[in-house]
């Protein structure tokens, strides 16, 4: 008798899962497969019911339960599958009772006003521990189903926040991340950042999720360029390269103001790496609104790109926009990620000789500052700080002499 959870998508539904894994042990769950799905593409929907299907495919005996931002999106469409036996929301699947009820228990979740609690689960399968801070999101991008997932923005609060912290610190974690929908929706979030790095004095390394540039407040910014214990790396929300496509998307940033944040906190920080979200072939994207995009990663010094093809979400406003063709959404995702290829690249070659400092994540692999992922001694202790130079890369991975 076995209990599996397959997670899909953000952090925030990966530590969701060691709560799914706890509150469903806690509801005497035996003998199942808990799919905690996403639902930020289309493909990702796909992928969740592909899933459930594998998992009654190869243990027939076994009660298969759907839930995630995907559950809470479509639930008929996974109730109807013959494979489900269970579908539940985003907020049921916290609670151990939800884990006895039949076919469907899903609520309203843009009712919610407060984040519910996490309990305090041990995390000793990951060496970078995740903190939530909040969940939801109470912007309504044209492109994004997510808040119809997760509800209004929600923020924990930050004596819980701190004390998470301290208390993984405690487990032996010397990286904690702190993840969200929309982290920097929370607010003050350079205090309760300042917050965590003086309540918890012996928590090594603190990095932070996706953010969104333009809502990052004084004292935030001033942490980033100053803080040694934040680690030098942002990823941010840009989604487009072209004002008239963030227009659209109902963004809050220019390209230009892009490009300026970066540059200047790069003046600062030099050590400071930058990922994104970009977006290809958002309805009515020009070829010239496409090379907006696509020379942003140049401008922007984006190292670390996510990037997702556009794919129409359900009741949302670019649903109903001019699509582009499929063929060319797929070209454009192509060429982005031959651009970020090129950037990553010469950046891991100004990266050669230089010592970096890794968290050993796994036998042989571990996470330097600036999120550069490293190959290490296999001796190295699982969790522990290493300095160490690279020698070399192989276009994705730095290499150390080993």
């Amino acid at each position: 008798m076995t209990l599996k959870i397959e997670n899909f998508g953000c952090r925030l539904n990966a530590l969701e899962g060691d709560v799914v894994a706890a509150r469903a042990n806690e509801a005497g769950l035996e003998n199942a497969t808990i799919i905690n799905g996403c639902a930020v593409t289309a493909e990702a929907m796909r992928q969740t019911g592909q899933a459930a299907r594998r998992a009654k495919r190869t243990n027939p005996d076994a009660k298969v339960i759907v839930t995630g931002c995907a559950a809470q999106i479509d639930a008929p469409r996974f109730a109807a599958m013959p494979e489900v036996d269970l579908v539940l929301g985003n907020e049921e699947k916290l609670t151990a009772a939800a884990y006895k009820k039949q076919n469907i228990a899903v609520g309203d979740i843009m009712q919610k006003t407060i984040a519910t609690p996490h309990p305090p689960v041990p995390q000793n399968d990951r060496a970078r521990a995740f903190v939530q801070v909040q969940t939801g999101c109470d912007h309504r991008c044209t492109f994004c189903v997510i808040p119809f997932g997760r509800g209004n923005s929600r923020s924990v609060p930050p004596t819980q926040v701190v004390a998470r912290v301290r208390d993984l610190v405690a487990d032996g974690h010397k990286e904690v991340v702190l993840t969200g929908v929309d982290v920097t929706s929370y607010s003050r979030l350079g205090a309760l950042v300042r917050g965590v790095l003086d309540g918890v004095p012996h928590l090594e390394r603190l990095r932070l999720s996706s953010l969104d540039a333009v809502e990052m407040d004084t004292t935030l910014l001033d942490l980033v360029i100053h803080e040694p214990r934040l680690m030098p790396h942002l990823h941010l929300s840009l989604q487009a390269g072209d004002d008239i496509v963030l227009k659209r998307m109902k963004r809050r940033h220019t390209r230009a103001e892009a490009i300026d944040f970066c540059a200047r906190i790069k003046t600062q920080r030099p050590d400071m790496v930058f990922g994104a979200d970009l977006i290809a072939g958002f309805p009515t994207e020009t070829e010239a609104m496409f090379e907006n995009s696509l020379q942003l990663i140049e401008a922007c010094g984006l190292v670390w790109l996510h990037v997702f093809p556009y794919s129409p979400r359900p009741n949302t406003p670019a649903a109903k926009m001019p699509q582009v063709a499929g063929d060319v959404i797929r070209a454009r995702a192509a060429r982005l990620r031959t651009a970020a290829d090129t950037q990553r690249k010469s950046w891991l070659d100004s990266q050669i000789g230089k010592v970096q400092n890794v968290l050993v994540e796994k036998p042989g692999e571990g996470c330097c500052e600036n999120f550069a992922r490293m190959r290490v001694p296999e001796n190295l202790e699982r969790g522990a700080i290493v300095a160490i130079a690279a020698t070399g890369h192989d276009g994705r991975v730095l290499e150390s002499a080993r």
